[in-house]
């Protein structure tokens, strides 16, 4: 099977060229592509699923992954959905958002932080703005900015690319504790027919 994931931006593809195989096996074939930003994505859905339409193997798929930021789940969801429905792909393409974004899922799964970042705090899981990844408080991916700088990483800031290639190698879809990680893992092994319908 071929399954072409739809991202918004490169650390999200340096992350699922990694963690994807670990979660389907080698013997899919996959590819990724990263736009500028949601706007860019979300500008450019409708002519690229038209496109995938005619080339695009029959069990072929696409994954379309989306940061929610400050949007509403569902309508986030929905307007995904819609395009692929008015473009005649709604069985073909998988929508799934990122809650807060990819810090979230770095944060439900701190030993693959900790991995990578070996002065970051071990039981850093244990403390309560950290319990719930999909809730950390003031945003994930400027909470893992403060709790790597406080290590003595990325203190000119945030390099998010560099962080997903740093992390992505230990991470283990299995053991995350992100919501919207485990959500975004059941869709891709219920399209490859390993999970439950």
């Amino acid at each position: 099977m071929r399954i072409e994931f739809l991202l918004e931006e490169r650390s999200a593809e340096e992350v699922l060229r990694v963690v994807v195989p670990k979660i389907i096996g080698p013997e899919h074939e996959v590819d990724f592509s990263a736009f500028r930003g949601k706007p860019d994505l979300l500008a450019n859905l409708e002519s690229r699923l038209r496109a995938y339409r005619h080339w695009l193997p029959t069990d072929g798929r696409i994954v379309v992954l989306i940061d929610r930021d400050r949007a509403n789940c569902l309508v986030l969801k929905h307007q995904v959905d819609a395009i692929a429905a008015r473009v005649g792909m709604a069985t073909r393409v998988l929508s799934r958002i990122a809650v807060e974004e990819l810090g979230a899922w770095y944060f439900g799964d701190v030993d693959a932080v900790v991995a990578a970042y070996k002065k970051v705090e071990r039981h850093l899981r244990n403390k309560a703005p950290y319990r719930d990844p999909d809730t950390v408080p003031g945003g994930a991916a400027e909470a893992l900015e403060r709790v790597l700088q406080r290590a003595g990483y990325h203190r000119g800031g945030l390099q998010k690319i560099r962080a997903a290639r740093d992390i992505a190698p230990s991470m283990d879809p299995a053991r995350n504790r992100s919501r919207s990680f485990q959500v975004f893992r059941g869709g891709i092994l219920r399209l490859v027919g390993r999970g439950p319908d």
